[in-house]
């Protein structure tokens, strides 16, 4: 145990206590409140004494729970003994009130975490009588009284017999009774009629049910063993899949330790070391989560994680946060119970307990495998172990082999896989078929992620692309990244494999329509794999990944032209997501510059189809149609300028042709108002917004008074936003009123722009989304109306309305997201744009643009790009005489009092 017994309960002064302060005592309400106080000083002892050894040993989770185990039956056994001999006196019990008590459950198999609950059995030999009623009613006072979470049942064998049958639950329940107190001979009964007359040959029936219990569990926890918020006990890859092999074996073979697993021939001694290295981490995990909330909080949120992983001593080091190496390691012990759990369950298969469905089994016809292996199960399985190892390109071919036939592989010899990962050296690495196995594999087959993913947790990938190991169960400390780094790369390669499969068409036109044109798939599947293995580092990890992707890229059998292409891929992995997302692509000087910085319609193509994948896998409803609108917008203008040339990015070219559509479209109406309204704007309006936009803002300026707020709210399901167009009397500030009222009426603004025309009406468009990324509904309309005519008039000022919306949610307050503010004047011919990366919060925007508004900065367009918790908000701005803020002194100024309203607003949103 952690503690030595006595340091956690001295039993004999215990006894003592109880004896003396009882023995005067003749009311049940003095006696019950005396056990209380007494046990309840025992309990708050205890603890504090175990808490505090836990926090000098904070991974002896094994000795923890059963330390706290002995701590919780010295409790429940002086409670029992209290109620027996101090309420409900009965010097000679008949042979009816004979009585047993038993832990059942997590307590039943001495796992005890901080606030786990007290389940508990009180057996009797027939229907229970009034006494051992009294005595047990009694005795849950007490513990209820102690703040005990109990769960409880008074049951004959019998009863326990005739609803294990019904019920699983129950049944593994009674799988784990553990004798606590009182007549033994009544508990010995109990278990010998379990073993006989309920667990004898139901095994199929048990293991059955339990597998489906756990494949209904990961559906409801996700699916995933990569979750970055896992729920330690239920999740994929957490405690409860440890238990249910135990509980299978145990039903089985009758094991009482994990350890029989190895005698038995499920597990190696390094397979149970795994098992119980994983167990023993999970349950740390456990018990610090528990400590931490004061209740049974078995979910590591983002908001525990780095408290969880500074009581298990983990530390910020090589560019990485002590929580992001915690996770790295919850992930790979995950993973391990992955691999101990398919181990285990295809040696039962073979032993014939798990139900196999005979009848398919004949009728399916055998596939045919290659000389060397053999189909085991369904599964591939070698024939001579030996044999397969002396030729060490054999541990790539199995998985060849795999996707071809469509099986799964044989734990058998995975086993021989993940032991021998050694013979995939630097030699093995440089031979010709290894290469050709490895692009096959990724190229040939259809289905490259299931390849992939098997490679990657049997240390096969890592073992052929050292630099990969790095990245294995690394995670991201944000709430933008869903998933790990490994498995956020196999993602992204899967969406590839959909879309040549033709599975996406409607949901990716362009990247489907690119593909069909014809690509270089082995430039693009390579710069997939490796857009990501610089992560981890201080580093840049576009560059650094450029750099091993030089290296690794030839490696792989590349050409040199190839393989310059996918470095570039890797080291510009982001831009196009950057451009199409932090700045304005109306703007033909961003059309421009990105035209220039990938040079050839080949590279725009490939680059295109890689930031889909990499958007989508992030994780669900990170891809939107937002993005692809904008993803779109980009390719077609920078294919255009590519194809032809500056003509096609003049911008009086740009404001002729918007004009004139504009007259097609309102060819109703009469020749001279469409001659003043073609007049009545500079041409930056006419570059930066569409003709069906351009026609809007024509309606709602048409007669419009100085007076009057006219507004345009269309949602837009293609883009999944909606647009929100306002026309109105210029005035100071506007883009900031408007932000504000937004806010205040939950809209999250995506993008802005707003223009001034030559008859002083401010002309802004907004495309606004609502708390869950969709569209702003139109039904909200007259709520918006009012805001903004509110905020308007004066009657609210959005800086003391937002303070009760503007908060932080607590499982976010553990992200760092450092603020950093950078001017361009070279992004853009005639605007400054001011670049504010920093944590998100509701009132946020409205903060940024009043600041600019205060010193006479003038706000053409903002675009807002969204991660998580993090927001890169571009503002293209002037100053009050039209020119950029081109002076040091001045962006100096601006920059301090940014980061003044930035911080202030955090501040705020702290108290609210």
């Amino acid at each position: 145990m952690l503690v030595a017994e006595a340091e956690l309960c001295d039993l004999d002064a215990l006894d003592q206590t109880l004896t003396e302060g009882l023995g005067p005592l003749t009311e049940a309400r003095d006696i019950r409140a005396f056990t209380v106080a007494t046990l309840g000083d025992v309990l708050r002892q205890g603890n504090a004494t175990l808490q505090a050894a836990f926090a000098k040993a904070p991974r002896d989770a094994r000795s923890y729970v059963r330390a706290q185990t002995w701590l919780t039956d010295v409790v429940v056994t002086a409670a029992l003994q209290v109620a027996q001999l101090n309420l409900h006196k009965n010097g000679t019990p008949t042979k009816g009130q004979r009585m047993a008590v038993m832990a059942v459950g997590g307590y039943g198999r001495a796992e005890m975490a901080p606030q786990s609950d007290v389940d508990l059995l009180f057996l009797t030999p027939h229907k229970v009588t009034g006494w051992a009623e009294s005595v047990i009613e009694s005795t849950l006072y007490i513990l209820w009284d102690l703040k005990l979470k109990i769960g409880h049942s008074t049951r004959t064998v019998e009863d326990c017999l005739r609803l294990g049958r019904e019920d699983y639950t129950i049944r593994t329940a009674l799988l784990e009774t553990r004798y606590l107190t009182g007549n033994a001979v009544l508990a010995r009964g109990l278990t010998s009629r379990l073993w006989k007359d309920l667990f004898a040959n139901t095994q199929s029936d048990f293991v059955e049910a339990k597998l489906a219990e756990r494949s209904e569990r990961h559906r409801k926890q996700g699916g995933q063993r990569y979750m970055l918020e896992p729920n330690v006990k239920e999740g994929k890859g957490g405690l409860r899949d440890l238990q249910t092999l135990y509980w299978i074996a145990k039903y089985i073979h009758g094991v009482q330790k994990a350890a029989e697993l190895v005698g038995l021939g499920f597990f190696t001694e390094a397979e149970y070391r795994n098992f119980r290295d994983a167990e023993t981490f999970l349950w740390a995990v456990r018990c610090h989560l528990h400590h931490l909330n004061g209740r049974a909080v078995d979910t590591l949120s983002f908001d525990m994680q780095p408290d969880v992983a500074e009581r298990m001593g983990y530390t910020d080091h090589g560019g990485r946060r002590a929580v992001e190496h915690f996770m790295q390691a919850y992930f790979r012990h995950a993973t391990h119970v992955g691999e101990l759990t398919r181990i285990f369950l295809t040696a039962l298969e073979a032993r014939h307990v798990k139900r196999a469905p005979d009848l398919l089994r004949l009728l399916r016809r055998r596939r045919k495998v290659k000389p060397g292996y053999r189909v085991d199960l369904n599964r591939i399985n070698l024939e001579d172990p030996q044999t397969f190892l002396a030729d060490p390109l054999n541990l790539l071919r199995i998985f060849e082999e795999a996707l071809r036939t469509g099986l799964l592989i044989h734990p058998d010899a995975m086993r021989l896989i993940a032991a021998n990962l050694h013979r995939i050296d630097a030699d093995l690495r440089e031979t010709p078929e290894a290469k050709r196995i490895f692009m096959d594999l990724m190229l040939k087959h259809g289905n490259p992620e299931r390849a992939l993913r098997r490679m990657n947790e049997l240390g096969v990938l890592g073992a052929f692309i050292p630099e990969f190991e790095s990245i294995v169960a690394m995670m991201q400390f944000n709430v933008y990244h869903h998933y790990t780094v490994d498995e956020h790369i196999i993602q992204c390669i899967s969406t590839l494999a959909q879309i040549e499969r033709k599975e996406l068409i409607e949901e990716l036109p362009l990247s489907s329509k690119i593909l069909d044109a014809g690509i270089n798939r082995k430039v693009l599947f390579v710069a997939l794999l490796l857009h990501d293995i610089g992560k981890g580092w201080p580093e840049d990890h576009s560059i650094l990944g450029a750099q091993i992707a030089r290296r690794v890229a030839p490696r792989l059998g590349l050409t040199a032209e190839e393989s310059e292409t996918v470095e570039w891929l890797v080291r510009h992995h982001l831009l196009m997501s950057d451009v199409a997302q932090k700045r304005d692509i109306g703007d033909p000087r961003t059309i421009r510059d990105f035209a220039k910085a990938v040079k050839t319609r080949k590279r725009l193509d490939l680059l295109t189809v890689l930031t889909v994948c990499d958007i989508r896998g992030v994780g669900p409803g990170t891809w939107n149609n937002w993005k692809a609108m904008l993803l779109r917008q980009l390719h077609a203008g920078t294919a255009d300028a590519l194809e032809g040339g500056a003509e096609a990015l003049n911008r009086s070219h740009r404001e002729n042709e918007a004009k004139r559509a504009l007259r097609d479209a309102l060819a109703d109406w009469p020749r001279a108002e469409l001659r003043a309204e073609t007049a009545r704007h500079y041409g930056p309006y006419w570059q930066g917004l569409m003709t069906e936009t351009h026609v809007v803002f024509a309606n709602l300026l048409r007669g419009i008074s100085d007076s009057e707020i006219r507004i345009d709210l269309h949602l837009d399901d293609a883009r999944d936003a909606t647009r929100a167009c306002f026309a109105l009397a210029d005035h100071p500030g506007i883009f900031s009123r408007l932000s504000g009222a937004l806010a205040l009426v939950g809209a999250n603004i995506v993008d802005a722009r707003t223009y001034t025309s030559k008859d002083g009406y401010a002309t802004a468009e907004f495309w606004i989304q609502d708390a869950d990324g969709r569209p702003y509904e139109a039904a909200r309309q007259p709520r918006l109306r009012k805001m903004i005519e509110r905020t308007f008039a004066g009657e609210v000022v959005a800086t003391q309305a937002l303070k009760d919306r503007d908060k932080v949610k607590k499982r976010e307050r553990g992200f760092r997201v450092p603020t950093k503010i950078v001017f361009d004047n070279d992004g853009s011919d005639i605007y400054t744009i001011i670049e504010v990366d920093t944590r998100d919060r509701p009132g946020l925007l409205y903060d940024l643009t009043r600041t600019l508004a205060a010193n006479n900065v003038y706000i053409a367009s903002a675009v807002i790009a969204t991660y998580g918790v993090q927001v890169v908000d571009s503002f293209y701005v002037k100053d009050m005489f039209g020119l950029k803020l081109h002076t040091k002194s001045r962006q100096e100024a601006l920059e301090k009092k940014l980061h003044a309203a930035i911080e202030a607003g955090v501040q705020r949103a702290e108290l609210a």
